[in-house]
């Protein structure tokens, strides 16, 4: 019940602050698992996401989110637990495998699984090389793929940090991607990156971001603020 209220009251302040436009939500089957691909600029990408989709949507997040102590500590826990964040220690020996196998264990409960497959914010903007965890899931669960993208959240919150700005955003989903031609190939990494490429190339027109074929991790590590 807790889920459903915050919803309620915070798709409400959305709607009053920042007159969110939707487009193609329809193309998100309305049971069975099924994972939501999009761009990631900032930090209320996932959100917006979350608020704009009737189904509960989960997604990844950082630990370090539910294990803060104090009174800010157990809220900032109760928020993102009941937004539908699951806490992984994505940065340990195995945080990729624990990630991946949460997803998998999402879809094969037949619930809405939401992923960035460039793994991190956007640095500049742009969109940059997809990571190809988006792929495995699909061919590992059979999941359809809604590409989507969120257009605007930079400037409502730049960097993912400071007080959010009121200002419009547009989440848009394409239709449902399958890849059930490549069953059985969830190892062979030609295929994993050709599905991951694909499902970026329609996030990719859903958003209008200028594409990059480098890995965000690696424009960050470049940067000079970075050393």
């Amino acid at each position: 019940m807790s889920r459903i209220l915050l919803k309620a009251l915070l798709t409400l302040l959305m709607r009053v602050l920042f007159r969110p436009r939707v487009e193609g939500v329809e193309n998100i089957p309305e049971s069975g698992g099924v994972i939501l691909a999009g761009n990631h600029l900032t930090f209320i990408d996932s959100l917006f996401l979350s608020l704009v989709v009737k189904r509960p949507v989960y997604f990844i997040g950082k630990d370090e989110y539910v294990t803060g102590r104090g009174i800010k500590g157990r809220l900032m826990a109760w928020f993102f637990t009941t937004a539908g964040m699951i806490p992984v220690d994505r940065d340990g020996a195995n945080g990729g495998v624990a990630a991946l196998m949460t997803g998998k264990r999402v879809l094969d409960e037949g619930k809405a699984f939401g992923i960035y497959p460039e793994g991190t914010r956007s640095p500049d903007g742009r969109l940059y090389r997809g990571r190809t965890g988006v792929a495995r899931l699909a061919l590992m669960t059979g999941a359809p793929v809604v590409p989507c993208a969120t257009i605007g959240t930079d400037r409502v919150q730049p960097g993912g940090a400071g007080l959010p700005r009121i200002t419009q955003v547009t989440v848009r989903f394409g239709e449902p991607l399958g890849f059930a031609r490549y069953e059985g190939m969830d190892r062979d990494r030609y295929v994993l990156r050709a599905v991951t490429d694909e499902v970026m190339s329609h996030v990719m027109r859903l958003s209008g971001q200028e594409y990059v074929d480098v890995y965000a991790t690696k424009a960050k590590a470049a940067q000079p603020s970075a050393a």
